[in-house]
């Protein structure tokens, strides 16, 4: 285990490395650096291609539009998925290294899924876990519930905090990162790693048995080892763009 973790934090900090040396891309682009590294870019900032509505076998025809290159999902004040629904992008992944900027609104709540199963009758939020998306400094409820910030931007969702807490506020652009290697999950935000844990191992599983996770899934610590990522809508609106994976 000692030796999967150093690895997965040398791929990390290669992969760092890399990222601080090369050049700003264009929106919604590859570097040639990037394209040789085997990044993959998710969204061309014109069309949704590759992107559907999650249970679904294509792209929901309202909530979520596409707007000056930014893939964004509309206010519709309708709550979690209750409007255009939750989009997933069509490929599984297993170990990837994501990359996303986001926007939110004030009082603003949204999330990144990832590893989800698409379970027909359930949402997406039954097996994945999520990166949250959140206006910290607005008057959203997550900003008072939870534990020690784990319901704030850049949590794994109701479990752990970031830290350091480095949102920036409503309307403006924040990067995230997810890396999931072999069960190892790293978070980033605003170009700082945040938190990182460890997928079915004992201190995980005691975890979610002490969550609220099991209420809604009480098999929601068996994590499947691929799958789908996922954007949430929640009713409120939020902006993506640059979005992109490499498979490790």
């Amino acid at each position: 285990m000692k030796q999967l973790i150093f690895l997965f934090i040398a791929l990390l900090a290669i992969g760092m490395t890399a990222c601080n040396s090369a050049p700003k891309s264009a929106i919604n682009t590859l570097t040639d650096e990037e394209v040789k590294e085997g990044w993959i870019l998710m969204f061309d900032g014109e069309t949704t291609e590759g992107w559907r509505e999650y249970d679904n076998e294509t792209f929901p025809d309202k909530g979520w539009y596409i707007e000056d290159g930014m893939l964004a999902c509309e206010n519709s004040g309708q709550g979690e998925a209750g409007y255009g629904g939750d989009i997933i992008f069509d490929k599984q992944f297993t170990n990837f290294h994501f990359k996303v900027e986001w926007m939110i609104e004030e009082g603003g709540n949204s999330g990144i899924f990832y590893l989800a199963q698409e379970i027909p009758g359930k949402k997406i939020w039954y097996t994945a876990p999520e990166y949250q998306i959140l206006d910290n400094f607005g008057n959203h409820i997550d900003n008072t519930l939870g534990k020690d910030g784990n319901r704030k931007a850049g949590s794994l969702y109701d479990l752990i905090p970031p830290d350091p807490q480095n949102a920036k506020g409503p309307m403006e652009w924040n990067s995230a990162e997810i890396i999931s290697y072999e069960g190892t999950i790293a978070y980033r935000m605003n170009g700082e790693t945040t938190l990182e844990f460890h997928l079915w191992t004992d201190e995980w599983k005691e975890m979610i048995a002490n969550s609220k996770f099991p209420d809604f899934n009480p098999d929601f610590a068996d994590v499947a080892k691929t799958g789908y990522i996922g954007l949430q809508d929640h009713g409120h609106a939020v902006w993506f763009r640059n979005i992109k994976i490499k498979e490790l």
